[in-house]
């Protein structure tokens, strides 16, 4: 099968019934995507679809066969940053202290990315809604909210805190 992974086309020999996670993780040894509840309840597997109109969309890898992904552009938390330099939400995760034990961070990030491709300018309401899909047993929730804020100002060209 085709993808292009974090902007890079890869042919892939892949097992009807394999997971998108899966592929990530023990063909292009993608691992940022974390194996947890394995049900689509916590959100650590998130990886970004690129949908028709442009728009990236979070997906729960874990869930996801990945030929049902044949062919479309997905983003993994390794892909994010560029340049060697982070994100924006990257680095407001990190100037926030929005991670304690990191396991949930990368779907976290990357359910915030799709949210501020969408709305560069979300209220508490839309970041909490665009999250619900991602657990944090550290429950550092306020300071991921923060980080999400101060990322979106620094995306609007903005200074914020």
């Amino acid at each position: 099968m085709q993808l292009t992974v974090n902007g890079r086309p890869r042919s892939l020999d892949v097992a009807a019934d394999a997971t998108l996670l899966s592929v990530l993780r023990d063909q292009l040894h993608l691992t940022g995507a974390k194996p947890s509840c394995e049900r689509g309840e916590c959100g650590a597997c998130t990886v970004l679809v690129t949908a028709a109109d442009g728009a990236p969309q979070p997906i729960y890898a874990c869930l996801a066969l990945a030929h049902a992904y044949e062919g479309d552009s997905l983003t993994t938390i390794e892909g994010l940053s560029s340049g060697g330099a982070l994100h924006p939400l990257q680095q407001a995760f990190v100037e926030h202290d929005a991670v304690q034990c990191g396991f949930c961070t990368p779907g976290q990030v990357l359910s915030a990315a799709a949210l501020l491709a969408r709305d560069v300018n979300p209220s508490d309401e839309a970041v909490l809604r665009a999250m619900s899909g991602n657990l944090c047993r550290c429950g550092t929730y306020p300071k991921i909210v923060r980080a999400i804020h101060a990322a979106a100002a620094v995306m609007r060209g903005s200074s914020g805190d």
